[in-house]
């Protein structure tokens, strides 16, 4: 009877408290209380920029600015002030004129025009969650604002956007308003453990959504071994990732490229899809790829994906 109650407990175990937690690391939520806000509003100004805006207009996300309109293309308006009758907020506002985003975010920019639609179909369907925000604009964004947006990011040529380090520690952090990690400013460090830190090079450029300057994404040491014997042999646990997102990673056909993107979006991606927060016909080819992953497996290989040229 005593030997029964124990397998009993050990497959509760197995299928409950030893499965893996969500690694709340890769997914920031701003923190409840926040250090004292450091900015007094005096107008922000960027170098060779005409532009001066204060920081309530650079946090209007119905009109973010555009510091460096020579830099890219132009923007469709769904992408450079949205929708505000359906409120629908300009792309450019969280992934920039640029689509290299913040780490809360993602990075857009050279993303094939068809995943770009289906990933919105998606969200529309319920198919993909994770972010409540997509989901409720894609409700009610329409065809041809989500084709305009794909076009857009489609012909944005992407470029190095994260720097990786492997450490034993990393600056102490707190996650700020709108979900930005951000060095603390009481300063200080703290040991790394299993995670992954993405902070700003430069704080300040990146809370005024200027694309100068992007981010250093820390790492546990041994990471970018570990993810490389992963991504490109499977490591007896997943699928090369070349098969499908090709030989350099920067993408196939209609399949996105990986390779220079935030560390924490890929992770938030691939545990989503392990869990079922990413789910129908555009992730089918994904079950197998995710299906006994770690989340550690999962850290090393956004690791080491992000160290790639994108």
């Amino acid at each position: 009877m005593r030997m029964l109650a124990c397998v009993a407990i050990l497959a509760s175990l197995s299928s409950g408290a030893m499965a893996a937690e969500k690694p709340d690391w890769a997914f920031p939520v701003s923190d409840k209380v926040q250090p004292p806000a450091k900015d007094d509003d005096t107008p922000k100004t960027a170098p060779g920029s005409s532009l001066s805006r204060t920081r309530a207009q650079i946090d209007d996300l119905f009109n973010p600015p555009d510091w460096y309109p020579d830099i890219h293309p132009p923007m469709p308006e769904v992408v450079a002030r949205g929708n505000q009758a359906t409120s629908v907020r300009a792309c450019a506002a969280c992934h920039l004129p640029t689509g290299t985003g913040h780490d809360e975010s993602a990075y857009v920019a050279g993303l094939p025009i068809g995943y770009f639609v289906r990933q919105m179909a998606d969200y529309r369907s319920g198919d993909r969650k994770g972010s409540p925000t997509m989901v409720n604009m894609a409700k009610t964004i329409t065809d041809a604002e989500v084709r305009a947006a794909a076009d857009y990011f489609a012909s944005l040529k992407p470029h190095p956007w994260i720097r990786v380090v492997e450490t034993d520690t990393v600056p102490h952090t707190y996650v700020a308003k709108g979900n930005k990690r951000l060095a603390h400013p009481e300063g200080g460090s703290e040991p790394i453990g299993s995670r992954i830190i993405e902070i700003p090079e430069d704080e300040d450029i990146v809370l005024n959504r200027d694309p100068r300057s992007g981010f250093v994404a820390y790492v546990p040491k041994g990471s970018l071994a570990k993810g490389e014997a992963l991504v490109t042999m499977g490591g007896g646990v997943t699928i090369a990732c070349g098969i499908c997102h090709g030989k350099t990673l920067q993408g196939l056909g209609d399949v996105p490229g990986i390779a220079g993107r935030h560390p924490n979006y890929i992770v938030r991606q691939l545990w989503n899809m392990q869990h079922g927060d990413r789910t129908g016909t555009s992730a089918a080819l994904m079950k197998a790829v995710v299906e006994k992953l770690s989340v550690d497996d999962m850290l090393a290989i956004a690791a080491y994906t992000a160290s790639l040229q994108p």
